[in-house]
């Protein structure tokens, strides 16, 4: 079984590589999204719903962004994370109605997640988003799906079957963790939010993120292990801002003010402050 299982899920990553053009336009309209000060918004019901919750939870953590800033609703509310809730996937109502409890508006970019490509309460939800004047997308695993017509950017791997038949938590699921990984992961890198493959933004919350902090402040810059430790507690555990003190020598409320006037980018921070007596 686990041996048939892997030979379909190789079809996933294939499926997913031909849909990247869409990917990568998902990813543009999410980048800009949040530069105007708007949000991406995943909404679903069911195994696609927790995907995008689950996705959506994963960025505070990672990035150190705002719980606001990526938003996932599932049909059902909180209890349906846990718990199978029957029948709130059939209504769109809800799904426009959920989108409006949270202000749905102009500047958002608002993600339809649905294997089927047909789920009502999704449907709802995309018609409401775009009333409102939002940019929407819609991941499917069905060509030609009502969500992939409703949506400005339509996302469609196609997996085919599933070894269980209907069972979308399979091939479909796994294929739309993979694109919300790049949506948001994607967006993050091109609001300033990584260096290189380092995530600089994340919360130094616990032992092993402090460490990590250490690590790329020495890997980053001249500074040994030790003086990677006081800087970033001069900085507050300001990841970026410790290695703009460590590349260019300023103070850390020197450094802080160059992440913020940089918008948040490092590398164009270090440019601003290397100056040529440093």
């Amino acid at each position: 079984m686990a041996v048939y299982m892997n030979a379909e899920d190789h079809k996933v990553a294939r499926a997913v590589e031909r849909v990247l053009p869409e990917v990568g336009a998902a990813i543009d309209a999410a980048a800009s999204a949040l530069r105007t000060g708007g949000r991406i918004i995943y909404i679903g019901a069911g195994t696609s719903g927790r995907l995008g919750v689950l996705d959506a939870a994963e960025i505070p953590p990672t990035f150190s962004a705002p719980p606001e800033m990526v938003i996932g609703l599932i049909a059902g509310g909180k209890a349906a994370m846990f718990n199978a809730q029957e029948g709130v996937e059939d209504d769109p109502a809800r799904g426009a109605a959920d989108l409006a409890s949270i202000n749905v508006d102009s500047r958002d970019f608002v993600v339809g997640l649905a294997a089927s490509g047909r789920t009502p309460y999704v449907l709802g939800a995309i018609r409401k988003a775009q009333a409102a004047g939002a940019g929407t997308a819609g991941i499917s695993c069905n060509a030609h799906s009502p969500l992939a017509r409703l949506c400005d950017i339509a996302i469609t791997p196609i997996v085919g079957p599933e070894i269980l038949s209907g069972s979308t938590r399979l091939k479909s699921g796994t294929a739309q963790k993979q694109i919300l990984n790049m949506i948001s992961t994607g967006a993050m890198v091109r609001i300033g939010k990584c260096y290189g493959n380092r995530m600089v933004d994340l919360n130094a919350s616990n032992e092993k993120l402090k460490a990590r902090a250490i690590n790329f402040v020495e890997e980053l810059t001249p500074c040994s292990k030790d003086v990677a430790l006081k800087v970033l507690e001069a900085t507050d555990w300001d990841i970026k801002a410790a290695i703009l003190v460590g590349k260019t020598g300023m103070d850390a409320v020197d450094a802080a003010a160059g992440i913020d006037a940089s918008g948040g980018h490092l590398r164009k921070a270090i440019a601003a402050g290397k100056t040529p007596d440093r």
